[in-house]
């Protein structure tokens, strides 16, 4: 073929792709934003462009996604129906002591089907030492079952302690249930054939077999679960690896929290773990068994929101949209990767101007460079409407906490950016409890002496490049 035909062909075929995606694009009617940064990439960068598009770019509709299954059926609807809590308006009853923000509450039962319990306890779990020393101790006990879903599940020093005991309990009749992320988990998934020998049921969630055609890279499980018997539930922030233990040099001491439940709250983190279980394995676990009825412990209001790209609403976003409007006094924020959206941003800075005492808590060490630099690029503005905000110094960031007038708390596994708001299955507990707000805030407060505080007259001078880098961070992450 002559080059001259054989150049034109390829003008055509690029300029036949470029309409077609082009209008695919322009058709979705995605945030405009994203939309003009996606015909600029694809006009600039044709091929390149495809690719990336179709890696990370595509939305995916709710009916588009297999996972998308309602597990609570029949029996099992109506045992859950009745250990959910209904309180009237002019409830005089012993709840009346709970700090119950009833905005809040709604919300989160009609955007994320959330139910109110009553009958729960809980505890922080501070760092990795004392999270899995709590797991291991849960597991020991366990009589029936064991069901673990993380997003990294490390094949190392304390994933092997993991699993070993996990198929030391399955030798003592135990049924245990893991569920891994199948995007990260190679090592892992290497040794599912000695687990499955043994008699441990593991799988993989969405696992991703051609990565560069898969629209699956944006649809991960961020879910951190554990639960023991149906009676005592885990979840935050922390994966299964040497470093979340801080024990790998490199990376340093790894700063995180936890969640250890019990009651009826762990009823429905069952119920997430076992939706997810049968959206993988197309199982039909509806046994009532998996549901006991908890003894009569302490009276703290809590909702197990589970979000994802599955949800009916944009969930989580509207969820912490009106957790952030609805505060009165104070607003306290934790997390490692902060790329929030316009609404978040006014919602934060319109607290702080209407004199709501506004932290947050950001990485100064960052374990991922791109969302470390679009984070910062958020600080000037923030700083500007009164809201503190603060690096962490003594090792990497990765707790995920929000603090809400001294009264409600909520530790899980979401960040603060679009990626957990959009595009991952994500789980959070949020509990309405004073003695466990102050319990986070403690921590909240510990953090903030080993953070610097970021000064607005100081922060204006910073260097150009890191002007630069923020800028070109933030550039691509409405992307994500």
């Amino acid at each position: 073929m002559p080059i001259s035909i054989l150049v034109i062909t390829i003008a055509l075929i690029t300029i036949a792709q470029l309409i077609i995606l082009g209008s695919v694009v322009f058709l979705e009617n995605r945030d405009p934003t994203k939309t003009i940064i996606w015909l600029l990439i694809l006009g600039a960068l044709p091929i390149l462009g495809a690719l990336i598009y179709l890696m990370l770019g595509r939305l995916v509709r709710k009916h588009q996604l297999s996972h998308h299954t309602q597990l609570l059926q029949g029996p099992t609807e109506e045992l859950l129906m009745e250990r959910q809590a209904i309180q009237a308006e002019d409830d005089d009853d012993q709840t009346t002591s709970i700090p119950i923000n009833r905005k809040l509450a709604n919300i989160l039962m009609n955007d994320a089907s959330a139910p109110i319990t009553f009958n729960n306890r809980s505890q922080v779990l501070t760092n990795g030492i004392d999270t899995f020393k709590a797991i291991f101790d849960a597991i020991e006990s366990a009589k029936n079952h064991i069901h673990l879903e993380f997003f990294i599940f490390h094949n190392d020093s304390i994933g092997r302690d993991i699993l070993n005991l996990l198929m030391r309990k399955v030798s003592e009749g135990v049924k245990v249930r893991v569920l891994v992320d199948g995007l990260v988990n190679r090592s892992l998934r290497k040794h599912f054939g000695e687990l499955r020998a043994a008699g441990v049921e593991a799988e993989v969630f969405y696992p991703v077999r051609f990565p560069f055609l898969s629209r699956r890279l944006n649809l991960r499980n961020h879910r951190k679960i554990v639960v023991i018997d149906g009676r005592i539930g885990f979840l935050g922030g922390l994966n299964v690896g040497d470093e979340y233990l801080s024990l790998n040099q490199r990376i340093g001491f790894w700063r995180d929290t936890f969640l250890k439940l019990e009651g009826d709250s762990v009823n429905f983190l069952q119920a997430v773990f076992l939706n997810d279980w049968n959206g993988t394995t197309r199982q039909k676990l509806f046994d009532v068994d998996y549901y006991p009825k908890a003894n009569q412990l302490d009276v703290q209001m809590t909702q197990i929101a589970a979000t994802g790209p599955d949800s009916d609403w944009g969930s989580m976003l509207e969820i912490f949209f009106v957790a952030l409007t609805s505060a009165e006094k104070a607003i306290y924020i934790e997390t490692p990767y902060f790329i929030p959206d316009e609404g978040s941003i006014m919602a934060l800075k319109t607290a702080a101007l209407s004199g709501i005492d506004v932290r947050v808590i950001l990485q100064g060490v960052a374990d991922h460079k791109i969302t470390y630099w679009a984070s910062l690029s958020y600080v000037e503005e923030l700083l500007e409407a009164g809201v503190r905000i603060y690096q962490y110094k003594k090792g990497v960031l990765h707790a995920k906490i929000l603090i809400l007038d001294g009264e409600i708390g909520v530790v899980g596994s979401t960040n603060f950016d679009i990626r957990s708001f959009s595009l991952n299955f994500e789980i959070s507990a949020f509990i309405y409890d004073e003695p466990l707000a102050h319990r986070l805030e403690r921590d909240f407060y510990q953090d903030l002496q080993d953070s610097k505080e970021l000064i607005l007259t100081e922060y204006k001078n910073r260097p150009f490049s890191n002007r630069l880098k923020e800028s070109s961070a933030r550039l691509f992450s409405p992307l994500l």
